[in-house]
């Protein structure tokens, strides 16, 4: 057993201090990004915020509005084998990410050039198993960019990255509809990962989405501020027209993959596996649009309080400073 006592933060233990800026307006902020990645060497360009592979979030009419931002849908993954073709047809999608299971490889390869981004998706990033998965994915697709997760350490950052991944996705038990950390008592504070897992990503050429805990536009500037080169939300798109589900009441259902809801759809009950995940009713919240144009608001606004002209420029500009202890101390 060992004790690891260096400080790790999470979202809410940090603010950023404002700093003396020549902008003059929230709309001098450029909030695109033009990545090239490591082993397709493929280059993409839009706003690198995106909607999580969820069942009532990674839905067709959510892509298509999100793709009209220029943001990437994740497709929840039951697509992937029922029907690939729900989201686009015969060409390559820029603000597509279709990630699967371990044991869905070939069917990822044979929908491949539909979606510019490809991956695996397991809750444990950490097993041999999956290492060697994204070898053989990348053996049989070599020219695709491919998404992997999730971890949340340096190390296997970097294992990932040389086993074949572009991307890696970062975050272990934060979303609002997972309880990882509950029932297993396994997770890192989210920002410390996101801080960590980036530099060690680009330190290779690679990249890393920042996965879950974000629950205000706030903390999605605080992930792009540690490094984050995408960050990834499902509860904030919740409960919106262009989620699945149905509204009863006012409300629509938002659940967790590894939920109950979630394994009694899927079928993925068996006698070994517990849920590591939570039900919750949303309010309606209507068109996603007025909610996307408001966390693009609140990014444009802090690239302005530090005088960050580009979203790539933010994590330069910040000071994070300890709010949530006794003696407030602030890291550059």
């Amino acid at each position: 057993m060992l004790i690891a006592d260096d400080i790790k933060l999470d979202y809410s233990d940090v603010l950023i201090r404002p700093k003396r800026s020549t902008m003059n307006t929230r709309s001098d902020v450029s909030m695109k990004r033009t990545h090239t990645f490591l082993h397709s060497k493929e280059e993409w360009t839009g706003i690198p915020i995106m909607a999580a592979n969820m069942d009532t979030v990674g839905t067709p009419d959510m892509h298509k509005v999100l793709s009209e931002f220029g943001m990437i849908t994740s497709p929840a993954r039951w697509y992937l084998k029922n029907d690939p073709t729900a989201f686009s047809s015969n060409y390559k999608d820029e603000y597509l990410c279709m990630m699967g299971g371990i044991d869905d490889i070939d069917v990822i390869k044979t929908n491949s050039v539909m979606y510019k981004f490809i991956g695996l998706d397991v809750a444990n990033g950490y097993t041999i198993r999956f290492v060697d998965a994204i070898k053989e994915l990348r053996e049989k697709c070599p020219d695709a960019t491919i998404v992997a997760g999730n971890v949340v350490t340096a190390d296997m950052t970097q294992e990932l990255i040389l086993a074949g991944a572009d991307i890696v996705k970062v975050g272990i038990g934060p979303g609002s509809v997972c309880t990882t950390r509950i029932k297993t008592g396994i997770g890192y504070p989210q920002l410390s990962a996101v801080i960590e897992c980036a530099d060690a990503a680009h330190g290779l050429g690679g990249h890393i989405i920042a996965d879950g805990g974000c629950t205000n536009s706030g903390d999605i500037v605080k992930a792009f501020a540690g490094g984050a080169d995408f960050v990834m939300i499902g509860g904030m798109l919740a409960g919106h027209k262009e989620c699945a589900g149905e509204l009863e009441d006012g409300k629509m259902k938002f659940y967790g993959m590894a939920s109950e809801t979630a394994m009694g759809k899927h079928g993925n009950h068996n006698n070994y596996r517990g849920a590591e995940g939570k039900t919750v009713e949303i309010d309606y919240r209507g068109e996603v649009g007025y909610t996307i144009k408001d966390i693009l608001s609140g990014v444009r606004s802090a690239c302005t309080y530090v005088g960050a002209r580009q979203l790539k420029s933010l994590s330069k500009c910040t000071t994070f400073v300890r709010v949530n202890n006794t003696h407030n101390r602030i890291y550059e």
